[in-house]
């Protein structure tokens, strides 16, 4: 029996045995980076695959991204056992591929946005930037450009946006100055930035404030290894946050970016530096501007060069834009079902990127595979796409599905990174600022009130002299030049103090009257 990891030849088995296939199919490390693709309908078995992928990575010392969508794929932190109603079955499996089953755990790190079933994973507004945000928040284009306004002005000012209170007073200063912006900026509606408030509200009330906050995720966090030269698998608890699938999809969307900005070159490795699966990816691509899909098939393209992999899960490869798709050079297709003459169409796309197998009907294939079985093509030493194969799929060595609640506590609770994701920061950022630029513009204008002289008597014109009017009293100078947009946007906030509206203008800027963070 052959181990799963051939560190001489530098590849991780995949599987092998299926029928008309070679022996063994597998995936050269040092081409991983070239990105994949797993497919197949609901419950054709792409889970367990991407499941026994990031085991063979990790054993490889390649850290591992993914995310959990139905709670399965946290079995990899417990051995699996040869006591499950599948172990017979697995054993079978391993023995025609020539594997040995050798049953352990992996080393895990859960996240979780809303820090329930992990650690919390934050950014902020500031790092996602404007047009991550306007796609996040579902903006129109003109949306989109008072975003992109407010987003600037926060960089002239010197005003950082680290959560969603800073973006949100952000948001009324540039509606409170929308005449003077417009002069320099360009339009910027008030009923935009009232469109844009709003959506915020939706995201607040949708969870996603979690996401916005301090200490941001650190990289570096999701490059480790154990001490045994194991790569960290990272698993993102991703059930809940499947209920705000835009949110899910940007989330994902702007790691793999800053993946793509802050690492460095690192040319052509042996082994990728991370592998980062992209699960349910349809939902990135749903609506998605012309725009964006070619941002993204520009990081897919150039990110291999960071030394990243990146696998896209779905249902289908017609799923994946035909620019993106092409960038894919490893390839698992388990079954798919031609019910509709949409689905045959589909049948026939899927099956046609797939280099031919004199063997067996690649079409044909696709749809009659049984459950842990896929159409694989991966890539060769010189690069160029493996021909089809029908492939038994690796059976995992991890636990198959869930664990308890009190299994991944004991996990989270050991974790190194507990103490330093644990405690939210809420650092002097835009909304204490601005607040401070507010109560400094008020100020003059209380000092002024309580300067106020006493109400005199009417004056009464003197006999045989006509009544003269005092002289105003003198203007004190003003405090060096013409108001800034910041005093303006305070002196509009203060002349509305005494309604209703102020009051519930302040609120919104200057958080609770204890001063607390909203939670």
């Amino acid at each position: 029996m052959a181990m799963v990891l051939d560190p001489e030849a530098g590849r991780i088995i995949v599987g092998g045995a299926g029928e008309g296939s070679a022996l063994p199919e597998a995936l050269l490390l040092r081409l991983a980076n070239r990105h994949g693709l797993i497919a197949g309908a609901t419950g054709t078995g792409k889970t367990v695959t991407l499941q026994t992928l990031a085991e063979s990575l990790s054993l490889a010392g390649v850290p591992v991204f993914l995310s959990d969508v139905k709670g399965d794929l946290a079995g990899l932190a417990r051995p699996g056992s040869d006591q499950g109603k599948l172990h017979g079955a697995f054993q079978a499996r391993a023995a025609r591929i020539g594997v040995d089953l050798d049953y352990q755990a992996f080393p895990v790190t859960f996240w979780d946005v809303w820090g329930a079933e992990g650690h919390p994973v934050r950014t902020t507004p500031a790092e996602m930037g404007p047009l991550l945000l306007s796609r996040l928040l579902g903006l129109t284009a003109v949306q989109e450009g008072v975003m992109t306004i407010a987003f600037r002005l926060a960089d002239e000012q010197g005003l950082p946006l680290l959560d969603l209170k800073d973006l949100q007073a952000m948001l009324v200063w540039v509606g409170q100055n929308a005449r003077d912006l417009s002069l320099r900026y360009g339009n910027v509606g008030t009923s935009s930035v009232g469109a844009i408030q709003r959506a915020l509200l939706v995201l607040e009330g949708e969870g996603g404030d979690r996401l916005f906050g301090e200490p941001a995720l650190d990289l570096a966090d999701l490059l480790r290894q154990d001490d045994q030269g194991r790569g960290v698998i990272n698993i993102l608890a991703a059930d809940r946050l499947m209920s705000a699938p835009r949110l899910y999809a940007t989330f994902l969307l702007w790691l793999l970016s800053e993946l793509f900005e802050q690492l460095p070159e690192v040319g052509d490795p042996d082994r990728p530096r991370l592998a980062f699966f992209f699960d349910e990816a349809h939902l990135l691509f749903d609506d998605a501007p012309k725009a964006l899909v070619d941002k993204i098939e520009q990081v897919a393209r150039l990110i291999r060069s960071k030394g990243v992999s990146i696998w896209f899960v779905s249902q289908s490869p017609a799923d994946i834009p035909e620019d993106v798709l092409g960038q894919l050079g490893n390839r698992v297709q388990h079954g798919l079902r031609a019910f509709t003459a949409k689905d045959q169409a589909a049948l026939r796309a899927a099956a046609q990127n797939y280099r031919p197998n004199p063997d067996f009907d690649i079409a044909e294939a696709i749809q009659t595979v049984g459950t842990g079985e896929a159409v694989t093509s991966f890539l060769q030493a010189k690069g160029e796409p493996g021909i089809a194969q029908r492939t038994l799929i690796r059976p995992p060595f991890s636990q198959l599905g869930p664990i308890t609640e009190d299994e991944r506590a004991t996990i989270v609770a050991a974790s190194p990174l507990g103490a330093t994701y644990a405690t939210t920061l809420d650092r002097h950022s835009a909304h204490e600022m601005l607040a401070q630029r507010t109560a400094e513009a008020a100020a003059p204008a209380d000092e002024d009130l309580f300067r106020m002289p006493a109400p005199s008597p009417a004056p009464t014109a003197s006999r045989g002299r006509p009544y003269q009017a005092p002289e105003a009293p003198e203007k004190p100078a003003p405090r060096g030049r013409s108001d800034s947009i910041a005093q303006a946007f305070g002196k509009s906030l203060a002349r509305q103090l005494g309604t209703r509206t102020g009051q519930a203008l302040i609120r919104g800027v200057l958080g609770s009257l204890t001063g607390r963070r909203r939670r």
